[in-house]
């Protein structure tokens, strides 16, 4: 054991240094002041979106009962490096197109929110990674999700806003794909398991996201109001149908705490693709129960044939909690468009390939250049952690069991 820490000592450390050094060093060079053009950020909704992602997605991962620590401690050093990343990468990606600057409160906010998509991939590799593969992955995939979204927005015309909402889809396949290089846990293996009190902080983390999860939805909008009303409500019918479902999906008829951690974030997640279209808050109810019903039952059929047959190892369920959830979303933001234009045929057309594409778009990169990222990180020099110690802080910290 000494000698693992010891290389850690050696990679880790240095490795942060030199990227916050790097860091600052473009930062003095790309950042001049707080730029020139209104947020229409709020600091309370600021507030919001990074208590959603710092504690909301740090706690939601801390099911596993011996990977408490590594959940929560690498998910704000992952943080911390990848915003700074995603701002870096965004202001480069301005100056190449030569677009009009946001202030820095904009700037962090769409830096935190980008956070989402690695967060949600951490998921997937959750108890498989070290410290060094996690920030290697984090880099990767902020700078890949920020090109996704550029060709987006610059070549099929999606408002920035729109675009941002993808991160729950491509972080889940990026996720998925990075997971299928990693090796499967022992079926035997006792640290792949929760205890009430693991559970019980994992919940802590849903009510968190559950919370605020109307104001990451909202907050680069301009009609706010209306996002924030259709969001709550399909976030409320999700956790109905949640509680519903699993009682009727389980043996002894009791609530399962499982389903009730995924299923009821499931509306938000679906919803968010076109709350700003969604007229009548009784559409964004059916699409939080379809969502909630989408989750539970995936979960049951992705666990027990597909992850199975792939050999694929979904380490907190990714896959049912943020990706079918966001196809769902990407397909309802297309149906909603066909209704809203069926009357002008010329256009709809375009409008419906436009919107299938940014789908596929998203998720073809995710898939592609997660696989890729899963690659590299098992090579030799990133330190592959053993299959034995997967799940275990002990090889991390400093604990006493």
């Amino acid at each position: 054991m000494p000698a693992n820490y010891r290389n850690f000592r050696n990679s880790v450390p240095w490795l942060i240094l030199s990227l916050e050094a790097l860091f600052i060093l473009l930062f003095y060079f790309l950042f001049s002041g707080d730029g020139t053009s209104g947020s229409g950020v709020s600091y309370p909704a600021f507030q919001d979106v990074n208590h959603m992602v710092v504690f909301g997605f740090g706690f939601f991962l801390t099911f596993l009962k011996r990977y408490g620590f590594s959940s929560t401690g690498f998910n704000l050093l992952i943080f911390v490096i990848g915003v700074q990343c995603s701002m870096l990468t965004e202001e480069l990606l301005f100056l190449l197109f030569q677009r009009t600057n946001q202030n820095g409160l904009k700037r962090i906010t769409k830096g935190i929110m980008s956070m989402a998509a690695v967060v949600i991939s951490t998921g997937a590799v959750l108890g498989k990674t070290n410290p060094l593969q996690l920030i290697l992955m984090t880099v990767v995939e902020i700078i890949v999700f920020h090109m996704s979204k550029c060709i987006n927005n610059t070549f099929l015309k999606v408002p920035d806003d729109t675009s941002m909402m993808h991160v729950h889809l491509f972080g889940a396949y990026f996720g998925l794909a990075v997971s299928s290089r990693f090796s499967e846990p022992s079926p035997r293996s006792e640290k792949n398991a929760s205890t009430p009190k693991s559970d019980l902080f994992s919940m802590l983390g849903t009510l968190f996201l559950w919370v605020f999860w109307p104001s990451f939805n909202s907050v680069l909008v301009t009609n706010k109001r209306k996002v924030i009303y259709n969001t709550y409500f399909a976030l409320a019918v999700s956790a109905v149908t949640a509680f519903v479902l699993s009682v009727l999906t389980t043996k002894d008829g009791k609530f399962r705490m499982a389903h009730i951690h995924s299923a009821v974030l499931a509306g938000g997640v679906t919803v968010g693709y076109a709350a700003h279209s969604i007229e009548y808050p009784w559409i964004a109810m059916i699409l939080g129960l379809l969502a909630s019903v989408i989750t539970v039952l995936g979960s049951h059929c992705l666990q027990r044939c597909l992850n199975p047959a792939l050999q694929l190892h979904d380490a907190s369920g990714v896959h049912f909690t943020f990706g079918l959830p966001g196809v769902l979303g990407a397909l309802a933001e297309v149906v909603l468009l066909v209704i809203k234009n069926w009357s002008n045929l010329q256009s709809l057309g375009y409008l419906v390939v436009t919107q299938l594409g940014v789908f596929c778009q998203t998720i073809s990169v995710a898939l592609v250049t997660g696989f890729i990222t899963g690659l590299i990180l098992n090579l030799k020099l990133f330190k592959a952690t053993p299959v034995s110690k997967y799940f275990d802080d002990q090889f991390y910290w400093e604990v006493s069991f």
